[in-house]
This record gives C-alpha cells, sequence and structure tokens, in this order.
C-alpha cells in the first residue's frame, strides 16, 4: 500500500473527516465515471525519451487553498474545477544522460530559483518511480489568447499536467500518458490544480490530509454535458504582486477555513445532483458563491485583498446582467482576474457589460471569449 502523506498539527479532525468522506465520492465516482486504476510502473535506471504535452489552464468551481503535504502537494478537501481554452501551456520533455543536471527554460528564458526548484521537483518524483536519476531538458511556454496573462488565470496549472505529462510519457511511453489517473496525480506536484488540469473538461480532484499520492487524482465528470456553457475570461494584474503559494500557507490559518472544509460535503451532493441535471447555471452559481468563500478564508488570515478595481466593478456587472434576465456568473481564483459562466445566448449582453464597464470607469480590459478544454495530450511538435 503506498505510504500516507503529511496531516498537517491541528488538523487531524479535517482527515478524519474527509478521508470517511472521501469513500464515497470515490464510489460515486467510480459508478458513474471512468476511473482507471494507477498502473505499476517499470523501473527504468536510464531514461531516453523526449515527448511534447499540451494543456489547459483551470477555473475553479468548488476551490481550493492550502497544502498539507509540500513534498505531494495534496490539500485539505476535493475540489472542482474546469478546464479554460483562454489560453494553453506547450511543455517538452527531454531526459539525456548527457546532461550535468535539469535544464529548465520558461517562456523563453532559463528558469532559475523556486521557478526550476518545481519543475525539478515533479522530474524528481518521475524518476523516483522509474528508479533513475538521469536530468531532463524542459522547454515550456504560455500561450495566452489576450494581450496579458493577468493573475489568477490557472496557468500554473496548465504548466504542471504539461510537464507532467510529457514526463509520464518520455519516461515510460505514449500509452501511460494516456491514463488520467496517473497523469493527474503527478499533475499536481508542480502545482496541486495541475491535477485537475490533467484530466480535462469538468473534473473533481480527490484530496484530503493523510492521502496517499497514487489515491490523490482527478476524474473528469462532464462528459458531454453544459454543452451551452460559454466562458469569458477576462485577465486582470495583481497590484500587489500576489502569489498563490504565499495564500497557500496562509489559507489553513484563517479562522473560516475548517468550516469552508467542512462545507465542502454538502457542496459536493449538490455538484452532483446539478451535474447529473445537466444544469449548468446551476453549478456556475456555486462557482460564484464558492468564490466568496475563497476570498473570505484567504483575505481572513492574509489581511490584504487580491482583488482590484476593475475586479469589483465586473462582478457588480454580473448583478446588473442578471437582474435584466443575462445568465451570467463569475468565478474568481487567487488572483484578480475574473471568468465570467454564461451560455451562448448571453454572449452578446455580456460583451456590451464589459464595453460600459471600460468606458464608465477608463479600465482598459480585454476579454477572450472560449469554451470548456479537454485534457492534457500528447502532441507532435513544440509550437
Amino acid at each position: 500500500m503506498p505510504a500516507k502523506t503529511k496531516v498537517p498539527d491541528g488538523f487531524s479532525d479535517i482527515a478524519k473527516f474527509w478521508e470517511d468522506e472521501n469513500a464515497s465520492v470515490l464510489s460515486y465516482l467510480k459508478k458513474n465515471f471512468n476511473v482507471p486504476a494507477f498502473p505499476t510502473l517499470p523501473k527504468k535506471p536510464e531514461l531516453e525519451g523526449r515527448a511534447v504535452s499540451k494543456a489547459y489552464p483551470i477555473q475553479g468551481i468548488l476551490k481550493y487553498h492550502g497544502i498539507c503535504d509540500w513534498e505531494w502537494r495534496t490539500t485539505f478537501m476535493p475540489s472542482v474545477s474546469l478546464n479554460n481554452d483562454a489560453a494553453y501551456t506547450v511543455t517538452s520533455v527531454e531526459f539525456d544522460k548527457s546532461l550535468a543536471g535539469d535544464e529548465v527554460e520558461i517562456n523563453g528564458a532559463k528558469a532559475l530559483g523556486r521557478e526550476s526548484e518545481r519543475v525539478t521537483h515533479l522530474l524528481d518524483k518521475v524518476r523516483k518511480y522509474a528508479g533513475s536519476n538521469t536530468p531532463a531538458r524542459v522547454v515550456s511556454k504560455n500561450v495566452i489568447k489576450a494581450k496579458k496573462t493577468g493573475k489568477g488565470l490557472g496557468t500554473s496549472a496548465s504548466a504542471s499536467a504539461a510537464l507532467a505529462t510529457a514526463a509520464i510519457s518520455a519516461a515510460w511511453g505514449a500509452n501511460y500518458a494516456k491514463n488520467t489517473t496517473l497523469t493527474s496525480a503527478f499533475g499536481r506536484l508542480l502545482a496541486g490544480s495541475g491535477c485537475r488540469s490533467a484530466a480535462g473538461g469538468i473534473s473533481v480532484w480527490l484530496s484530503y490530509p493523510g492521502i496517499a499520492h497514487e489515491d490523490s487524482f482527478s476524474v473528469r465528470v462532464d462528459g458531454g454535458k453544459f454543452a451551452d456553457m460559454r466562458l469569458v475570461t477576462i485577465p486582470i494584474d495583481s497590484r500587489i504582486k500576489l502569489k498563490t503559494e504565499i495564500a497557500h500557507h496562509h489559507a489553513p490559518l484563517s479562522p473560516f477555513f475548517k468550516e469552508w472544509a467542512m462545507l465542502r460535503k454538502k457542496q459536493m451532493k449538490e455538484f452532483f445532483a446539478h451535474l447529473e441535471a445537466d444544469d449548468w447555471e446551476a453549478v456556475a452559481k456555486m462557482a460564484e458563491a464558492d468564490t466568496l468563500l475563497l476570498h473570505s478564508v484567504t483575505m481572513g488570515h492574509f489581511v490584504e485583498v487580491a482583488w482590484e478595481p476593475e475586479t469589483l466593478a465586473v462582478m457588480r456587472m454580473c448583478g446588473t446582467l442578471r437582474d435584466a434576465g443575462t445568465p451570467v456568473y463569475y468565478s474568481i481564483d487567487t488572483g484578480p482576474t475574473v471568468v465570467l459562466m454564461t451560455d451562448k445566448s448571453g454572449l452578446k449582453a455580456v460583451a456590451s457589460g464589459i464595453r460600459q464597464v471600460k468606458s464608465e470607469y477608463g479600465f482598459d480590459l480585454e476579454s477572450v471569449e472560449g469554451r470548456v478544454a479537454g485534457p492534457s495530450t500528447l502532441v507532435e511538435k513544440y509550437e
């Protein structure tokens, strides 16, 4: 049996609660969706393959914050997100025994410090399972459909998923990279949400304090549902230069954190009911409500406002549009960037609302219309 991950001091109650509840969530997923087994990985002391993968950023529906075990990047409760085609990451991984150590290039520049450490951390876990110490050459870039990325778009998730999928394929072959239990488990090792990015579509990430690495993976659950949903992404920069990893440290110390984690049981049941009913609007309402809970938790200890004036104006715009009959809901992860969830009939009104916000406040806003995107996949070329 795989070794369990850490349970942080003071969270044994959450660990016991979610260990029990995880069994029922996993049972539901196995009954209704494809959940591949975590495979036995062959030992390969000398790695020599190369692969390229493409993955999409995520947007939280039932969100997460806080890390239980920083080595394995597990979190305190299950979470749900969707993949957003407003951007993508493409990553090449090549194992090469002639290298003195890992070489990492991100967006055209040599990765240094924490950026490089996080890439090597994921690669080290792949090498541990292979029984290898072969260095790797990694080249990665984010491709954004907007002029700027903003903060909170979720590209760390796509970077993590693309890196994991390419590394798995380079190490063990393309067939292993098709196993989403495997790619999503390794996909969380650079950024936790990479777990869901690897699974694609709308997916559920299983996690709790103490869970084993091989049991903490994501399952795609949309299966053709929510076909009417459309996404409008509005990238917004963080003036306080908010760092997600810092927020992860603060969140579990919030006075609201444990109540939020316990509430997730009820939220998951509601989410599955809305999923079965193919009710995208009810799920979008949940994403908006959990946005407010996430930021209450984060700001409750961080004592910094993560939103910007542009964020607040767009949030208010949603309420105005809904009062006028347009189905539109906002979702905001760690940062000020906003993703609006609407349907095809609402796109025109949303575009008009954004123009009005720009005109009224003088904000330099841009928006990208899109849809829910698929899982991390292997591609032939790095382009």
